[in-house]
This record gives structure tokens, C-alpha cells and sequence, in this order.
């Protein structure tokens, strides 16, 4: 596994970083206002939160956007390791979107206007599954060369 971002990964990388870690901060500092509405929509989506204080859910959520914001920034962090972090916790929020009444189009997966935020979480799967697979690519690739 290469130990360094690639340079032509980086762009992205701090893109979608500066906004997550933005977003986690944003929780943290905002907690007390924040986490009835916050643990509200995310126990619509996904039942089984029902049991989680909104505070601790809230603060939990922000540290993870925290530390995943982080993850991608910082350069030393493998864009295997970072990519795929980003794809599992996009793929959570992508469940939002997709389980959450009134976020879609009746019938299909069109964005709602009231979905249309949700549905931006989309676009972080699919960065984040870029790099993995062009990590996974070029590993496979260098396996080849040394035979």
C-alpha cells in the first residue's frame, strides 16, 4: 500500500475534507441546538438509534466527521485507507437520502427539492470509491510488473 496520497489525488482530497471536518466542527460547537433535529432524522432513517441519547449520537457523529475530515487532508494517510473510510460513512448518509420520506421523486431516485442536500452525499461515495478502486488498480498493476 503506497504511503503517500498521489498529487493528483490531493485536490479532492482536501475538498471533500475541508467540508466534512467543517461539518463535524459544526456539530460539536452547535450540540446543544443541534442534536434533537439531528438524531430526529437520523432515527427516521435508521430505527435502531432510536436508543441513543441525541447529544452523545450528535457528539459521536461530529467526532467521526472530525476524524474523517482529518483522515483525508492530511496527505501521509494512504488514499486506500482514506477513500475507503469516506465511502463507508457516505454510504451511511446515502441511506438518509434514499430511506427518508419526501427526499425522492415519486416513483424513482430524482431528488426531491427537499432531498437535494441529501442527495450531494452521493457524489461522496463515488469519490470515495474512486479511490480505492484507483488504488486497487494500481496495486494490482505492480503485482504484475514484478512477475
Amino acid at each position: 500500500m503506497r504511503l503517500l496520497a498521489r498529487a493528483h489525488q490531493m485536490p479532492v482530497r482536501l475538498a471533500v475534507g475541508a467540508f466534512v471536518l467543517n461539518s463535524g466542527l459544526s456539530k460539536l460547537q452547535g450540540l446543544d441546538e443541534a442534536a434533537d433535529e439531528i438524531h430526529g432524522t437520523a432515527k427516521t432513517a435508521y430505527p435502531f438509534l432510536d436508543s441513543q441519547d441525541p447529544r452523545d449520537f450528535t457528539r459521536n457523529l461530529g467526532r467521526a466527521e472530525v476524524a474523517l475530515g482529518t483522515v483525508l487532508l492530511v496527505p501521509l494517510v494512504p488514499s486506500l485507507v482514506a477513500g475507503a473510510a469516506l465511502t463507508a460513512f457516505s454510504a451511511g448518509l446515502t441511506g438518509l437520502y434514499l430511506r427518508l420520506p419526501g427526499t425522492r421523486q415519486e416513483g424513482g431516485l430524482r431528488p426531491s427539492p427537499q432531498g437535494i442536500p441529501l442527495a450531494k452525499d452521493t457524489w461522496l461515495v463515488g469519490i470515495g470509491a474512486s479511490l480505492v478502486l484507483e488504488e486497487l488498480a494500481r496495486s494490482r498493476a505492480e503485482r504484475r510488473g514484478r512477475k
